[in-house]
Order: structure tokens, then sequence, then C-alpha cells
């Protein structure tokens, strides 16, 4: 090998090694989900990791594809007059027109509890926790034994 090869060699080798050192890995894929729950008893940052944690989206995605389906999750609730938190936590499977979802549930769970004498705080966490069951219900219904 002569000079001229080499000094040729050099630049292509260098840059195909910079490029490898900077390739950012992809990101897994992720269904698209909407959060329509009062902002009072739950956040949509922590449904989206409930979400995220919940769905087992690489045997999902075989029986409901990414781009044709998403999830909605919904918390209502608050207090009656004995001070009684009343939380009913709803998600639910829906298929996907473009970015859009269409209002014809394939799966709906729901799950709801009363808790007498609670503080907010307790209500937030019951909210949470009836979310995360209703969620784990969609998706375990979904999946075939």
């Amino acid at each position: 090998m002569n000079f001229r090869s080499t000094a040729l060699l050099l630049p292509l080798a260098l840059s195909l090694s910079a490029g490898a050192a900077l390739a950012v890995p992809k990101a897994a894929p992720r269904y698209a989900t909407f959060d329509h729950s009062s902002e009072a008893l739950a956040d949509k940052a922590a449904a989206e990791a409930l979400w995220a944690e919940s769905l087992p989206v690489a045997r999902l995605s075989k029986l409901y594809p990414l781009k044709k389906f998403g999830f909605v999750s919904e918390v209502e609730g608050g207090f009656d007059a004995s001070k009684t938190c009343v939380v009913t936590a709803r998600a639910m499977l829906l298929p996907l027109a473009g970015k859009s979802f269409i209002f014809k549930p394939v799966k709906t769970a729901t799950a709801y509890e009363a808790l007498p004498n609670a503080s907010m705080e307790q209500c937030r966490a019951l909210a949470k926790t009836k979310l995360r069951d209703a969620i784990q219900a969609v998706a375990a219904s979904l999946l075939p034994n």
C-alpha cells in the first residue's frame, strides 16, 4: 500500500468510526397513550409512566399493531359529604386514525373504590393504585394465556 492510498483511506476510516461512536440507539417502540384524568387526582406524567411499565409492547404489538391502536386512561372522583374518597379509574384500548383516537373501545377495564376519612394525599394514592389496576387488567385481557 502506498502513501496515496493510505491518505485516501484514513479520512474515510475516521469518519466511519466517528459516526459509529455518535450513533444513538433507537428508542423502544411505544403505543400512543392519552390520559383524560381529573387534575386533582392524577397527573399525566404518572399515567404515562404506568402505561410504559405495564404494557408488554413486544407481545401486544403482534396482535394490536402500534400504528393502529392506542390506549386511553381516565381517573375521576373526589370526596363526598362524609369525607369519603371515591375513585373510578378506566383504561381502554382504542383504534387509531392517524394520530387521533376513535372512540370505539376494543377492550375496557374499570377499577373503583371508596376510602372513608381520607386525606387528599391518600385519595391521590388510591387513584394511582386504581389506575394501575385498570391498566394491568386491560393489558392482561388482551394477551392469550
